[in-house]
This record gives structure tokens, C-alpha cells and sequence, in this order.
């Protein structure tokens, strides 16, 4: 969603003597920060880098668990992986389709308390550490919508366990008035081309903790700590770093913040009134601890029994296209082949990983492009 402001201040760039950690850097740094009220905000090129700077600022290292969620895009998962992390998957809720908070205080209390089968049945057939130790939880604000953090917090703290939020999904919602992002010890949101702005490829990491927010400026830049030189690295860092044309167009974008969540709450609200009507689908459900939905995708469910992929093909042919939405992170190949997991061992995630599907959703929509996704909806029904 771009006007005549984007362009001109990307091209703003060009006549300045910087394409990389220049100004605008620190200006869409500081719209964040102060969009979302965090002490630190870190802008990076992808949110799966953030996500994983998050993971190595944690101190999250070969051979340790953490709780996550089988019902995500996957690099939620797949930034553990890179750290030889064990994670530890627990269902979601059926309403939301975020982790279950209720089955995460149970998995961290048999993980860090229980012996045998009490603690394997959290922990995958093969592929996992002997001896491993619970160190965190790693929490995905799925389709928009925050987890349930206050439950999740008070079970992770209890054992002196810290958390991350992946809400790569959900720049301006607010669970029970608190920004989305800055409800764990770690926030990551993503700005790909289809999220709330947009920097084309980019992410950024907010925090509240000095030490954590120098180490994650450090590690996206090679390993460069404050004080040493170019050619100087105290760590071994990566090229995580945001380019300047990137953070000019997420800074344009960050002036009209409210103006995009609110033209995206407009098309879903358009949707909810247009498919109220139409047997066989459920629309997203907003948690009684949403206090400001930021819509990401709209997900409808079918009903079971329907046979989604003819309806995605009616609706394909009538010029609508749909995908489904997500693909249970268990089941994909390199999970089962280095894990041993199989369908069955986590029925919701499973269940709407089978019944989920994208239909065509921006704060571009206009009522008439609603209906006519609507109508072909219910006509390939």
C-alpha cells in the first residue's frame, strides 16, 4: 500500500552519501520505538535474522529445548535448528491458532520437574539431545493475534526461563492494551511485502534490555562491538544489517501506521459481514485478550468434510486465487526425517493445517473486490 510519500522518500536516499546504516536507519528505529513504546529497537534485513539474534542474545546454544509452536511459518522453528536447538512443540489453541498456554505450563513443569515418560512425551521420537536443559519459549503472534502472554510469562518465569515473541505477524495489535512484540523478553516483526508496512525484505527486534539490545546491534554487524573498528570483530556476528533504501521506505510507511491498520480492519470487517451468511465457513475468531486486531492475512476455515482443494480449484478458475494457510511445520520433510514425527501427535495444529485457507486480503480491497471474492466463494461451494 504505497503513495507518491514512499518513492519520494526512497529516492530521498540516493542523493544522500549513505545506502547502508545511515539516518534513516535510526529514523524508522525510532518510529518503531516509539510506535510501540520499547527502550530499544534494532532494524535487520529479515525477521527470521531478528528472530535469530533474539535466539543467540537469549543465550539459547546447542543441545537445549524450547517451547514452540508447530502451527507457524517456518522460521519460528527454523532459527532453533540453526543453534542446534531442540524445539519442543505444543498445540494450539483451536480458537486462535496460537500456542496453547494451558499445554505450555504443563510441557515447561514435565520438561524441568519430570522424569520418563512424563517428560518424553513432549520430546520428539529421534533427533533430540540427551540430557538437553529447558532454557525458553518461543511464542508466535499467529495471523495478527497475540498469544496469550500473560499465561505464558507466568509459567516460563516461574522457572527462570525467557521468551520470545515472533511477531512477525502482528506490528499494532494489542493484547489486553499492550503492544504486540512487547510482551516477552524478546519482540521480532517482519515487514515483507504483504505485512502491515513494508520495507520489501526486512525485520527488527525491540527489547527493554540494554546488554541484550548492544549484543543484537553487534551480532547483525558482523560482530562488531561498540568500540572497535572495521576490520575489528569481538564476536562472531552476521550481515544482518538493514540497507538504507529499505529503512526509508519502512520510515514512510511508519507515518501512516494507523492509516494501514485501519484500512486492513476495514477489508475484514467488509469480509466478516459479506460471509456471515455462507454455510460451511468460519471466519477468524478475535480472543477476548485482543484489544486491537492487526490483520495480517484473512484465514477462513472450512467445516470438516468439505473438500478443500476442489473448492480452491472452483475459485482459482472463477480468477480468485487462494492458497492454504499454514502447512503444520511437524509434517514438513525435514522434520520428519530428522525428528520422526507423523500426523496424529498434534490434531489441532493438523486439523487446521487442513481446513485453513487465504483468500485475497489488503487494506487495498474495495467493497466490490469483497463481494466478488464472497461470491466466489459460496459459487464453489
Amino acid at each position: 500500500d504505497l503513495t507518491d510519500l514512499e518513492p519520494d522518500t526512497i529516492s530521498a536516499v540516493l542523493r544522500t552519501n549513505y545506502l547502508s546504516m545511515g539516518p534513516y536507519i535510526l529514523e524508522f528505529e525510532k518510529a518503531v520505538k516509539d510506535f510501540t513504546g520499547s527502550r530499544h529497537a534494532i532494524a535487520v534485513n529479515s525477521g527470521t535474522a531478528g528472530l535469530h539474534l533474539s535466539v543467540l542474545a537469549a543465550g539459547w546454544k546447542d543441545g537445549d529445548r524450547v517451547i514452540t509452536t508447530p502451527f507457524s511459518f517456518v522460521s519460528s522453528t527454523n532459527v532453533l535448528l540453526y543453534e542446534r536447538i531442540t524445539p519442543v512443540f505444543v498445540d494450539v489453541d483451536p480458537i486462535t491458532g496460537n500456542i496453547d498456554p494451558q499445554q505450555t505450563a504443563a510441557a515447561i513443569h514435565d520438561l524441568t520437574n519430570s522424569a520418563g515418560s512424563a517428560k518424553k512425551k513432549w520430546l520428539p521420537e529421534k533427533g533430540c539431545a540427551e540430557n538437553g536443559a529447558l532454557k525458553g519459549v518461543l511464542a508466535v503472534d499467529v495471523f495478527g493475534q497475540p498469544a496469550d502472554f500473560n499465561r505464558i510469562n507466568q509459567a516460563a518465569k516461574a522457572y527462570g526461563l525467557k521468551t520470545i515473541e515472533d511477531s512477525c505477524e502482528a506490528l499494532g495489535a494489542e493484547y489486553i492494551n499492550q503492544p504486540a512484540g512487547r510482551l516477552a523478553d524478546f519482540g521480532v516483526y517482519a515487514f515483507y511485502p504483504n505485512k502491515q508496512i513494508t520495507t520489501g525484505e526486512g525485520g527488527l527486534v525491540v527489547t527493554d534490555s540494554d546488554q541484550d539490545a548492544e549484543m543484537i546491534r553487534s551480532l547483525r554487524n558482523q560482530g562488531r562491538a561498540p568500540g572497535d573498528t572495521w576490520l575489528d570483530h569481538t564476536y562472531l556476528g552476521y550481515n544482518y544489517r538493514m540497507d538504507e533504501m529499505s529503512a526509508a521506505l519502512g520510515a514512510a510507511q511508519m507515518r501512516r501506521i494507523d492509516e494501514l491498520i485501519r484500512k486492513r480492519a476495514q477489508t475484514a470487517a467488509w469480509y466478516r459481514s459479506e460471509l456471515a451468511g455462507i454455510d460451511g465457513v468460519e471466519c477468524p475468531a478475535t480472543a477476548a485478550t485482543t484489544t486491537r486486531d492487526s490483520w495480517f492475512v484473512f484465514v477462513i476455515r472450512l467445516k470438516p468434510g468439505i473438500d478443500r482443494s476442489a473448492v480452491s480449484g472452483r475459485m482459482k478458475a472463477l480468477g480468485v486465487p487462494v492458497r492454504p494457510y499454514f502447512s503444520p511445520i511437524h509434517l514438513q520433510p525435514y522434520m520428519r526425517e530428522r525428528f520422526g514425527y507423523h500426523p496424529g501427535q498434534y490434531p489441532v495444529t493438523e486439523d487446521l493445517g487442513q481446513r485453513g485457507l487465504a483468500i485475497p486480503f489488503s487494506g487495498k480491497m474495495t467493497l466490490e473486490q469483497v463481494q466478488e471474492v464472497s461470491a466466489a466463494l459460496r459459487q464453489s461451494l
